[in-house]
């Protein structure tokens, strides 16, 4: 059951929110069934900062709600480099492996499923990217959050440095 959409009705706050996943689990009662669900969210403001939140809930759009505010309390900011990313890194967690690569303008989002919510809510609009080992979309999404994490901003490392933007780059 995966589905990547856009919901925008929490008093239009500016975020995107995206559902990567939505899971019914069954839990085997002694008068039958009992379903709950669990979502798995992307929320970005389409500028640079972007989360992701896991929800469960009896209910799907109390699911969704939880993993929305989480999404929201976990954000993290992306230094977005003339819409693209400033350089290819490779993200893991667990067995999964995300690699994330610059493009040109123009190319568009060429990745799959998680990482292309991802790249949307975050403002992303060029990159190349390759999902490499598990496809379980939970150690996916958190895998390209960790190479998102992991990028340099050329500010801060001219900084450190002790250089000015243009002494690094020419």
């Amino acid at each position: 059951m995966e589905r990547s959409r856009e919901r925008d009705n929490n008093k239009n706050d500016g975020y995107v929110e995206k559902l990567i996943k939505l899971n019914r689990v069954a839990k085997v009662v002694k008068g039958g069934r009992r379903f709950s669900f669990s979502a798995l969210v992307v929320v970005g403001d389409q500028n640079g900062k972007v989360g992701y939140g896991f929800g469960k809930a009896n209910d799907v759009t109390e699911a969704i709600r939880k993993a929305v505010d989480r999404a929201k309390v976990n954000m993290i900011v992306v230094p977005v480099k003339k819409s693209s990313i400033p350089h290819e890194i490779v993200g893991n967690y667990k067995s999964a492996s995300v690699l994330l690569k610059p493009a040109v303008p123009g190319t568009g989002v060429i990745a799959g499923g998680a990482v292309r919510a991802i790249c949307d809510a975050c403002g992303i609009n060029d990159i190349l990217s390759k999902s490499l080992g598990s496809k379980n979309s939970i150690n996916t999404v958190k895998a390209a959050f960790d190479a998102l994490e992991h990028l340099f901003d050329a500010k801060v490392v001219a900084k450190n440095r002790g250089k000015s933007l243009s002494e690094m780059w020419g």
